[in-house]
Parts: structure tokens; C-alpha cells; sequence
């Protein structure tokens, strides 16, 4: 059996118990999959993917190791790093273009791209590349006491800092104006300008993080009306929560009693990857509709069921890869009694949970983009312009 294991996830048995708490965005994300009219899950197809998953992350070793790999992510872990994860994360949001059209993977030349340290970068890489730049510059743009304040960091300089080497700006620049000056003023006002306060209040509780962070930040809330009822997504809120758990490796800052109640995070690109492991299906009018590049409203039915099924199809992946993981952990033992061995060290069981499954199939569908867009399976991602994801 491969040596490979994710980082142990930390358990405090003075703790108590949280299986009263449960997430509202995997309720919902049942509730959704249940009531939906475009949108499935084939069995067959959680049965075949998960097992693809499961092997990929095998044989890359898959782990919270490789968020610190990325050149722009922070290599140190300390309070700023919380501040630039929570700025980061804050920001999240919309970085489809609307000049690169095919989406292959070969960024068009006039797509959003912001440069650094010689490198171009597009997509969600553009805008860390934008904050890393700012930094560099001798700008504090992770502070929120410098990021509300309008005297000290304008508008204009807002629009400066997010500049594009390219004919396309970056998306949403009056809504990300926005949240970043409600942030701010929230933490300073309510949180002595620290997110590390926030994170002190939820009690190393990722469940209840997630909460704070939703019910005071307003562009954190990602809720929708479905099939008569609120439901809950959450993308940016649960991410952030994942992000401090990987960077800071489930110490300090990151340290949570309960990181595995925590989704995958609905965007736009996973979804597209779950419809290639035939983990989703679509209908034949949802597919025309992605197709034709029609926009699909924030809210929506049909982006709703995009998204929730992808939470549900995700969760339904974590259960099948721990259905594996035992398996394999038990021929391993059975290998050793037969061998002689029952004296020999046990094999150290691995543990996966949805946010390294939603890692993963995010740094596949980056990597595969062209197969995804024009392969043997082909579907384009849904196009939504929110401040949610």
C-alpha cells in the first residue's frame, strides 16, 4: 500500500463532542440535490470518480503540503499571514473572463493578467498577484485598519493596486471596492482591526468561524431561495476556514476540532470537473444553456442546483475514498497476519476529507482546462457574476 497520508487531523478527546452541530450547507446541499430538476448525481459515475480521486491523490501524494508549494502563497505562518489570507479570501470572487471565451487553459492575450516577479497570472492568480505586488510596493493592503480607511487608501489607488498588463480590468472592481471597505470597517469597529480575534471567538471551532464570519460579513453570506426554502453555500466562508487550516498545517490559527464538517466550496470551475469524472449530469437544456455562454443569475434555480449538487456530489466522493481508505488499510493488516507479522508496526490508516477532495479537483480542472472545455466530455462552466464566488 502507497505510504502516502494526509496531515493527521488533530483531536482534542477533552473537547466535547460535535456531532450535535451540523453544517447547514451540506443540509442544504442535500435538501437541493433532492428537489432538483437539471442537475443529478449517477451512482455509478461517484462510484468511478471517486475511485480515479482516490488513486490521483495516491500517486501525487496529495496533501495540505501543497498549498504552501504555490510561488504566491505565503511561506511563513504568523499573524499577517492571516491578514493576507483573510484579505484573499475576502476577494475571491468572479474571475471568469469575458474576453477569453473558449476558457481552454491559453489565457486570450487581452484577458485580466497582472504580472510578478516576471510571471503573468490570470484567473484567481492574478488578484493574489495584485495584493503580493501592492506588498512588495510598501503598501499594507492586508491591514483592515488601512484597507477601510477611504482617506488612506482611496478608490483610485484601490483601481491602481489591481491594475491589468492587459486591455481587460479586473471584474467587479466597484463590488470588490465594496466589500473590502465593509470588512474593514466591521473588524475595526467590532474585532480591534484583527481577524485573529475572529478566529479567537469561534474557539478552535471551524463550524462556528464559518458562522462569525457569515453573520457579520454581509459578502460572506452566500444563501439562496430554493424550492421554497433558504439554503446555504457559503463558498468564501468555508475557504477561508480550509486556508488557515492548510497553511498553518492545523496549528495555531489553523487549528480546528472540527475541519472535516467543513464542504467543498461551490464555484464555477470544480463543478465543471465533476461533470468530467461523470460524478454530475445535466440536462439537455442546462447543457444548451452552458453552451450558448447565457448567463445564469446568482440565485437561480439552475445555478443553485449547479452548485448544491456539487457540495453533495462531493460529500458523496468522501465517504466512497474513506470506504477505501479502509479497505485497503484492512488488506494491509490482513497481509500481515498472514505474513507473520502481527508484531510489526500497524500501518498508519490515511484520512481524506472534502476540503483536500475540493483541493484537488481545483488544481486538476486549472491543469486539464483544455480536455474539460474541449475533450471527450465537454462542458463549459456556468457563467454567474457575484461577489459570492
Amino acid at each position: 500500500m502507497d505510504s502516502w497520508s494526509p496531515l493527521p487531523i488533530k483531536r482534542d478527546p477533552s473537547a466535547p463532542l460535535l456531532a450535535m452541530i451540523s453544517n447547514p450547507v451540506l443540509e442544504s446541499a442535500e435538501f437541493i440535490h433532492n428537489h432538483s430538476q437539471h442537475v443529478t448525481i449517477p451512482d455509478d459515475g461517484i462510484d468511478h470518480g471517486a475511485v480515479k480521486i482516490f488513486e490521483a491523490m495516491k500517486k501525487t501524494h496529495y496533501d495540505t503540503s501543497k498549498w504552501k508549494e504555490h510561488p504566491l502563497n505565503p511561506k511563513e505562518c504568523n499573524a499577517s499571514t492571516v491578514d493576507w489570507i483573510f484579505l484573499v479570501d475576502l476577494l475571491n470572487f468572479s474571475f471568469w473572463s469575458e474576453i477569453d471565451i473558449d476558457d481552454t487553459g491559453v489565457p486570450h492575450p487581452d484577458r485580466y493578467r497582472v504580472t510578478f516577479h516576471g510571471v503573468g497570472y490570470t484567473g484567481y492568480w492574478s488578484m493574489v498577484a495584485a495584493i503580493n505586488r501592492a506588498l512588495e510596493e510598501g503598501i499594507p493592503i492586508t491591514t483592515p485598519a488601512f484597507f477601510a480607511s477611504e482617506e488612506r487608501l482611496p478608490d483610485k489607488e484601490i483601481e491602481r493596486i489591481f491594475r491589468s498588463d492587459t486591455k481587460e480590468q479586473v471584474p467587479l472592481l466597484q463590488e470588490r471596492i465594496r466589500v473590502i471597505r465593509e470588512a474593514g470597517r466591521v473588524l475595526v469597529e467590532k474585532f480591534d482591526g484583527n481577524f485573529a480575534n475572529v478566529i479567537a471567538q469561534a474557539d478552535r471551532s471551524a463550524l462556528k468561524l464559518v458562522e462569525l464570519v457569515t453573520s457579520n460579513f454581509t459578502s460572506f453570506k452566500d444563501e439562496a431561495e430554493f424550492c421554497g426554502r433558504k439554503v446555504q453555500i457559503f463558498k468564501r466562508a468555508q475557504i477561508l476556514v480550509a486556508d488557515l487550516w492548510a497553511c498553518f498545517q492545523n496549528e495555531s490559527y489553523g487549528e480546528f476540532k472540527d475541519i472535516d464538517e467543513i464542504t467543498m466550496f461551490a464555484d464555477y470551475r470544480v463543478p465543471q470537473a465533476l461533470y468530467h469524472f461523470h460524478c454530475l449530469q445535466y440536462s439537455p437544456d442546462l447543457l444548451a444553456i452552458l453552451d450558448r455562454g447565457e448567463m445564469l443569475p446568482n440565485g437561480s434555480p439552475l445555478e443553485v442546483e449547479i452548485r448544491g449538487n456539487s457540495i453533495w456530489a462531493v460529500e458523496l466522493i468522501r465517504k466512497k475514498i474513506l470506504e477505501l481508505i479502509k479497505k485497503e488499510h484492512e488488506d494491509v493488516q490482513d497481509k500481515a497476519r498472514k505474513e507473520g507479522e502481527e508484531g510489526a508496526t500497524k500501518p498508519k490508516m490515511m484520512t481524506v476529507n472534502a476540503i483536500l477532495i475540493d483541493f484537488f479537483i481545483w488544481d486538476f480542472a486549472k491543469a486539464a482546462q483544455l480536455d474539460l472545455t474541449l475533450g471527450q466530455r465537454p462542458v463549459k462552466v456556468h457563467r454567474t457574476r457575484s461577489v459570492f464566488y
